[in-house]
C-alpha cells in the first residue's frame, strides 16, 4: 500500500483530529531555546484547522521513564507555539485526560512518556490516548524507527480515510526514496559520527548504490586501524575492525571509491589542548588522538562532492562540538552547498554544521530524523510508516 497523505482523509467537517508532532525541543529555564521543529509542523497544523473542528497535539520530549518528571514536561512549548501559530494553544498536563477540543482550538497534550505505555507500545495505552478523536496524523519523522504506541498502536485504531502522514513525513519520504530507489549517479554518500557499530547496515546497504563512499569522525578511526595503521589513542572499536575490512573489501569488489582521510588533526585533549597538529593518517603520534580530518582529505571531500549528483551525508567528520575540531565537517558542509547534486542532510550534528556555516537554504533536503533517515536508508521498514498504511 502507499503512504496515506493529508489529501487522503475523509470527513474532516466537524472532526476532532489527534497529531503525533515532533516537539522534542531544547528547553533552558522554562523558556523553547529552538523552535525549528515547531515551525516545521505548522503546514500541516494550518492545513487541519483550516478543514477540521480542532486539533489535539501530542509528542515526547527528552528521556521520561514513564513516570512524570518537571524537567522534561512540554507546558513551555504551549507558548512558544502561540507565538508561531498565531492562536491560542491550550495545554493538557496528562495526555490521557479526556481533551475538550473546541472547535478551531488547538490543544497540547503533556509528554507522551510520561505514561510507561508510550514506549511499551501498550495497546490499552493507546485506546485511551485515542478515544476523543476521529481522526489522526503522523507527522513526527524523527519518531518513525520507533515502535513505540503513539506511532504503532494508535494509528492501528483508526481505518483507512481516518489516518494520514503529514507535510513533514511526505516530504521526507519522497526525498529519500530519491537516493534508495534510483538515485541520480555519481551518488556519494558521506558517513561520519563515533562509531562503526551504529551505522554497519547503512554503511553495507549503501555500498549496493553509491559510487563513492566518504568515511569521516570516530569511525574512521577504526577503518584506519583496520587497515594497519597505528592511530595513537583515537576512539576506536577494535570489536568492529572485521565489520570495517568487510565494508572495505565489499567497497573494493563493486569499484565503489571509499575514502578515508589521508591526513587528520591529532591533539592531546578534548578540554584543554596543549598540542594540536596535523598529521598524515600514517603517521598519528602514540600519545595523540585524532579529532578531525585533515585539510588535504577536506579538498579530496570536496572534490568528490562537486563531481556528485546526488549525495547523501550523516555523521560529521570530527569532534565538531569544540570549535578547534569543527574545520572538517564545516567543510563538507559549505562543499556540499556548492556542488549542484541533489542533496540529503540527516543526523543532529549534521544539521548543526550546515546551520553554523550559513548553508541551510542551499541543501535540497535536511531530515529531521537522523537515525529514521538511517533506517530507510537500509531499507528496513519503519513501524510509523508501516501502521499508516494498514
Amino acid at each position: 500500500m502507499s503512504l496515506p497523505i493529508l489529501g487522503d482523509l475523509e470527513g474532516l467537517d466537524g472532526a476532532r483530529v489527534l497529531a503525533r508532532l515532533d516537539f522534542n525541543v531544547p528547553i533552558k529555564d522554562g523558556v523553547v531555546q529552538d523552535d525549528t521543529r515547531i515551525i516545521a509542523a505548522l503546514p500541516t497544523l494550518r492545513w487541519l484547522l483550516e478543514r477540521a473542528d480542532g486539533v489535539a497535539i501530542c509528542s515526547h520530549l527528552g528521556k521520561a521513564k514513564g513516570t512524570p518528571d518537571p524537567q522534561f514536561s512540554l507546558r513551555p512549548v504551549a507558548p512558544a507555539l502561540e507565538r508561531a501559530l498565531e492562536r491560542k494553544v491550550h495545554f493538557v498536563s496528562d495526555c490521557l485526560d479526556e481533551a475538550n477540543v473546541a472547535p478551531g482550538e488547538v490543544v497540547l497534550l503533556e509528554n507522551l512518556r510520561f505514561h510507561a505505555g508510550e514506549k511499551a507500545n501498550d495497546p490499552d495505552f493507546a485506546a485511551r490516548l485515542t478515544a476523543p478523536y476521529s481522526h489522526y496524523v503522523n507527522d513526527a519523522f524523527g519518531t518513525a524507527h520507533r515502535a513505540h504506541a503513539s506511532v504503532v498502536a494508535a494509528p492501528a485504531l483508526f481505518p483507512s480515510g481516518r489516518k494520514a502522514a503529514g507535510f513533514l513525513i511526505e516530504r521526507e519520504v519522497a526525498a529519500l526514496r530519491r537516493v534508495v530507489d534510483d538515485p541520480e549517479q555519481p551518488f556519494v554518500a558521506v558517513v561520519g559520527g563515533a562509531k562503526v557499530s551504529t551505522k554497519t547496515a547503512p554503511l553495507e546497504a549503501l555500498l549496493k548504490r553509491v559510487s563513492g563512499l566518504l568515511i569521516g569522525g570516530g569511525m574512521a578511526n577504526t577503518f584506519l586501524l583496520a587497515k594497519g595503521l597505528s592511530v595513537g589513542r583515537s576512539l576506536v572499536e577494535k570489536e568492529m575492525l572485521e565489520t570495517a575490512r568487510r565494508v572495505m573489501e565489499q567497497a573494493e569488489e563493486r569499484g565503489i571509491n571509499l575514502a578515508l582521510p589521508d591526513d587528520v588533526v591529532v591533539t592531546d585533549s578534548l578540554t584543554d589542548p596543549q598540542r594540536i597538529e596535523i598529521v598524515a593518517n600514517n603517521a598519528i603520534p602514540d600519545d595523540l588522538m585524532v579529532v578531525d580530518i585533515g585539510p588535504s582529505a577536506r579538498e579530496c571531500y570536496a572534490r568528490a562532492l562537486t563531481d556528485a549528483r546526488t549525495v547523501f551525508w550523516n555523521g560529521p567528520m570530527g569532534v565538531f562540538e569544540v570549535r578547534d575540531f569543527a574545520a572538517g565537517t564545516l567543510a563538507v558542509a559549505e562543499a556540499l552547498a556548492s556542488s549542484s547534486a541533489f542533496s540529503i542532510v540527516g543526523g543532529g550534528e549534521s544539521v548543526m554544521a550546515i546551520r553554523r556555516a550559513g548553508v541551510i537554504d542551499d541543501i535540497d533536503h535536511v531530515s529531521t530524523g537522523g537515525g529514521a533517515s538511517l533506517e530507510f536508508i537500509t531499507g528496513n521498514d519503519l513501524p510509523a510508516l508501516v501502521a499508516l498504511e494498514c
